[in-house]
């Protein structure tokens, strides 16, 4: 079931989505070579603490890995796509990428949003990828509105990544979010017609996080149960926002 929030319920969501923005924001700034991922958690965790938030991740279980994630970043770097844990062996160097991934449950609605970053001078291709990544965020986005249908969601990424020739992550997807991370209805970055196509409705929200490989879409997960790569070695992208559906067209809850 798609629960569609209030107004009233939205602007507190506003809130938490502003935090994970501002948290965003301020990893961005410090995220540069010679920094370490864990260096990046141990900041997003005094933030949140300081604004009275709980993290997000941190304490969530997954079946699938066999028990609870230890911490509130994902910080992705070059071939992780997604789920990389912070290490204080992890050092950022020039010519990387990490995405960073958070987020908070603040006086109980949660916020969620992604961003991946280039370390120093990266080369044309993956200053694209990144390009391409963001711009089928957008581009989905302003499909976020009321009458709409999920499918134009998704099918604005697909059509956007697939025609400047990169590929989608299918294994993950966006989702539903507001007292729970994850609610229903799930939102793949293609046009998947096996699930259900479900119009858009003032008060829906969801978290659309575009996760786009340079090379081939195969993905697998390392033996730390958590952390996805690319099969081939190729460099990942993942952007994310929380966007809810008004009467006035889209609302990214997660940027000012």
């Amino acid at each position: 079931m798609i629960i569609r929030k209030s107004p009233a319920e939205l602007e507190k969501m506003r809130k938490a989505g502003l935090l994970v923005y501002e948290i965003l924001q301020y990893l961005s700034r410090i995220t540069q070579e010679g920094v370490s991922t864990f260096d990046l958690e141990v900041a997003a965790e005094k933030m949140m603490k300081d604004a009275g938030a709980t993290p997000a991740f941190k304490g969530y279980y997954v079946p699938a890995a066999g028990g609870k994630y230890p911490f509130v970043l994902c910080t992705s770097v070059n071939e992780e796509v997604v789920h990389g844990m912070p290490s204080a062996k992890r050092t950022l160097k020039s010519g990387d990428v990490v995405s960073i991934d958070t987020g908070v449950s603040l006086n109980g609605y949660f916020g969620d949003s992604a961003v991946t970053l280039p370390i120093g001078e990266v080369n044309d291709e993956v200053k694209r990828l990144l390009r391409v990544t963001s711009e089928s965020l957008e581009l989905a986005i302003g499909q976020m509105r009321a009458g709409n249908r999920l499918f134009d969601v998704c099918g604005a990424v697909e059509r956007h990544v697939t025609s400047n020739g990169f590929s989608i992550v299918r294994e993950y997807v966006g989702h539903g979010i507001g007292t729970s991370l994850h609610e229903e209805p799930q939102v793949p970055n293609y046009v998947d017609r096996r699930n259900e196509n479900p119009r858009l409705k003032e008060g829906m929200v969801l978290a659309i996080e575009p996760m786009v490989n340079a090379g081939r879409a195969d993905t697998r997960v390392l033996a730390d149960r958590w952390t996805a790569v690319t099969k081939d070695g190729s460099y990942a992208a993942h952007f994310e926002h929380t966007v809810a559906v008004t009467a006035n067209g889209p609302w990214v809850l997660t940027r000012p």
